[in-house]
């Protein structure tokens, strides 16, 4: 088998969070054929239109070092809570900084979408909210199984360890689906 690059991105950026376990999870799950990189947002700036020509050189360097990672993957996971009902803003930011131009990274490639969150609803309006996005980018979402983990603080350790066997289970079967889309 070829090798193939996943790329993750987490939703929250705090210390601890149940997104970034449920990440570092999915990463631990996938095949060792499989390469996977978490990357980090938290220093691209809030997105400007007047910053973002075509030309690399002059787009901030922290956004071009991002869409630049972003590139080299084959799929992408994204773990992440729901704010206010929908996607986090730093997260969108993020995502509208790499949606642009037609050397878009994110144009045409799968994309796992995962959530967990302290409340009952288990992220599932954020999840509903990426839709449109992951539309306008023609990526190819795989939308089942969902992936909602709900009561975080009762499903993770103090090592950040799932301890849910279900949804480690709904986690490897959208991971392996994930890996068949990207082999289209």
């Amino acid at each position: 088998m070829e090798n193939r690059k996943i790329v993750g991105l987490c939703g929250s950026l705090r210390k601890g969070s149940y997104n970034a376990m449920l990440l570092k999870i999915a990463g631990d799950l996938l095949p060792e054929e499989i390469e996977f990189e978490v990357v980090s947002y938290d220093d691209i700036p809030v997105y400007n239109a007047d910053n973002d020509m075509p030309e690399a050189a002059e787009r901030p360097l922290s956004v071009v070092k991002f869409r630049e990672a972003l590139a080299k993957a084959d799929a992408f996971i994204i773990t992440s809570p729901e704010y206010n009902y929908s996607i986090p803003g730093g997260l969108k930011n993020a995502i509208d900084w790499a949606s642009r131009g037609k050397d878009s990274p994110l144009m045409h490639k799968p994309v796992a979408l995962m959530g967990a969150t302290q409340g009952m609803w288990g992220t599932v309006r954020m999840q509903a909210a990426f839709l449109p996005v992951f539309t306008f980018l023609n990526m190819n979402p795989v939308l089942q199984p969902e992936v909602l983990v709900a009561q975080a603080k009762n499903k993770f350790d103090e090592q950040g360890n799932l301890k849910d066997e279900v949804a480690i289970g709904i986690i490897k079967k959208k991971l392996e689906n994930l890996i068949s889309a990207s082999r289209v």
